[in-house]
């Protein structure tokens, strides 16, 4: 790895845990719509609103990289059906994100990304809607690089060339480091990238092509890199 120029990251269940975020944001956007539009919690449960949430991604798939649409298409049909405008939409979305960027980072995450950044340029690779400046750790990153503004999802390997490519270094100088092994490792060899599976829960490898490392947190990725 002594030929690195600059690192990509993933971002949700690499840097902080992504779950209890989510459920944490919906029951916030549930009890605040039990608030301001009553008739949506009348007529609809949180499980209810979680199963519509699944079949607006079924029904929609050429949206699949896109969540933030996903979500939107979802709140406008609880709010459409219950009588509310798309105003409220915006609002609920307002709400969702609010709570979905109040992410708790992994203990290593951030003295890593400091260490890292005074070192490497630095992108976020994500298929996630995560708001790097509300979280408040944008200034670490170069540049983000979502699915949503490239209209493809990870593991395409589209969207980690636009990462080197804002890099501004060819791939196989750019080392990618995230938790899943087809989105994340895959996905970013697969572009011709070096890789790091970061294996926090201590899972098996799935496949026979493997990362060109494996760590089980950030410190880890330091030692690698031999910082």
């Amino acid at each position: 790895m002594n030929s690195i120029q600059a690192l990509t990251f993933d971002l949700d269940d690499t840097l902080w845990d992504i779950e209890p975020v989510i459920v944490e944001a919906e029951r916030h956007v549930y009890e605040w719509l039990a608030l301001n539009c009553p008739n949506a919690t009348k007529a609809y449960t949180l499980h209810d609103m979680q199963k519509i949430r699944i079949q607006v991604a079924e029904e929609f798939p050429h949206h699949a990289h896109d969540f933030t649409e996903l979500r939107t298409i979802t709140f406008r049909r609880i709010l459409a059906t219950t009588g509310y405008d798309d105003h409220w939409v915006d609002e609920a979305f307002e709400q969702f994100m609010a709570m979905r960027n109040k992410v708790e980072l992994f203990p290593d995450a951030l003295p890593a990304l400091e260490k890292l950044a005074e070192l490497f340029p630095i992108a976020s690779v994500s298929n996630g809607n995560a708001d790097l400046s509300r979280i408040g750790i944008r200034h670490h990153f170069t540049a983000t690089i979502t699915a949503r503004d490239h209209g493809v999802a990870k593991p395409h390997r589209d969207l980690f060339l636009a990462a080197c490519q804002a890099l501004g270094c060819e791939p196989g100088e750019v080392l990618h480091i995230g938790d899943h092994p087809d989105h994340d490792v895959l996905g970013a060899a697969n572009a011709g990238m070096q890789t790091i599976w970061l294996n926090r829960r201590g899972d098996s490898w799935p496949h026979d092509r493997r990362a060109d490392a494996e760590a089980s947190d950030l410190y880890q990725v330091l030692e690698l890199l031999n910082l």
